[in-house]
């Protein structure tokens, strides 16, 4: 356990990417928050772990600016100190852009770009003015951050805005220590996208095709590897994705 006494929140932690960073954490030694907006959820992957003892699950709303503030103080309460944020909470509204309501494109840039810009500010927030100063933030970004897939203009748009937030914490972090790094992962078999793939994915024709998968836990590995260096040094950005899905070249 090379991180024992290092603290991480990781958001969206009760299933699919998030639910494997955390274990991953969990299992190099840190004590790690779980946020997710159902308790469940979150206190079943505590038990999973079997590290309960270092883990504080709190339900929250990334959205909602006072469940932030509640979140990181609350982990300051516990665990005196947070090392590592990992921005992974989001969701997704598809469809022709046309058709798309405001209810829906509000409801994807609130968790997806709103939420992220919370939690960045209140992780610089601790960690500038904790001993010793600095931190890492690792963002959730997605293939769709480089190449859409088909009628997702809401998903999309907040993907290529985390960019900016990704480059700007980035630099805005370097007088606290803060690096800020963001990792785009493509085609991980969560119980969100693993069905789907099976019975085919947009593609940029029209059709449908089926994509292969990667392991989910694959990403919990790189969020640990990313996280394992000292933050004299930042992985700036990562891709990680199914080896023969179709991302790379054209079609």
């Amino acid at each position: 356990m090379a991180s024992i006494n290092k603290v991480a929140i990781v958001t969206g932690a009760g299933t699919g990417i998030g639910k494997s960073a955390a274990l991953a954490l969990l299992k190099d030694g840190y004590s790690v928050v779980l946020a997710g907006r159902r308790s469940e959820p979150l206190e079943q992957v505590a038990k999973e772990s079997g590290a309960v003892n270092r883990v504080l699950c709190v339900p929250t709303d990334v959205a909602d600016p006072k469940a932030v503030t509640d979140l990181f103080s609350k982990t300051k309460e516990k665990f005196g100190r947070l090392d590592l944020l990992f921005n992974n909470a989001g969701i997704s509204a598809g469809g022709p852009i046309e058709d798309i309501t405001f209810e829906q494109w509000k409801s994807v840039i609130d968790i997806n770009l709103t939420g992220p810009f919370l939690c960045t500010q209140a992780a610089v927030r601790m960690m500038k003015s904790q001993d010793p100063m600095g931190g890492r933030i690792i963002n959730n970004g997605s293939i769709s951050a480089h190449a859409p897939r088909p009628n997702s203009a809401p998903y999309t748009s907040t993907k290529h805005a985390i960019t900016g937030l990704t480059k700007s914490t980035s630099l805005d972090g370097r007088k606290y220590n803060i690096v800020c790094s963001q990792i785009d992962i493509g085609n991980a078999a969560t119980e969100l996208i693993a069905p789907r793939a099976k019975l085919g994915l947009p593609q940029a024709d029209g059709s449908l095709a089926v994509e292969p998968l990667m392991d989910v836990d694959h990403v919990g590995e790189a969020i640990v590897h990313i996280a394992s260096f000292p933050l004299e040094t930042n992985v700036q950005f990562m891709t990680i994705m199914a080896t023969k899905m179709p991302f790379v070249g054209r079609g």
